[in-house]
C-alpha cells in the first residue's frame, strides 16, 4: 500500500485507510496476523479512486 515508512505514516494519518469497518489514524497501532486480512481502503479515499481508475474498476455508483 506505500514503498517507504514514511509514505505510509502520511496515508494513515490522513485518514485513508481502515480495519474492518473503522478508519484508523494512529500510524502506532498493532496490527495482528488476524487483523491483516481486513486492512483496505477507506470508501471515500482519494487514493482508492485513483487506484480502481487505474485498473478500470471504477464505477459510477462508488463516486456516491
Amino acid at each position: 500500500m506505500a514503498e517507504t515508512v514514511s509514505d505510509a505514516v502520511r496515508t494513515i494519518e490522513q485518514g485513508h485507510v481502515r480495519i474492518g469497518p473503522s478508519p484508523i489514524t494512529d500510524p502506532a497501532m498493532l496490527i495482528t496476523r488476524h487483523m491483516e486480512d481486513f486492512v483496505t481502503w477507506v470508501d471515500t479515499s482519494a487514493r482508492k479512486r485513483t487506484i480502481m481508475k487505474y485498473n478500470d474498476e471504477l464505477d459510477d455508483f462508488d463516486l456516491l
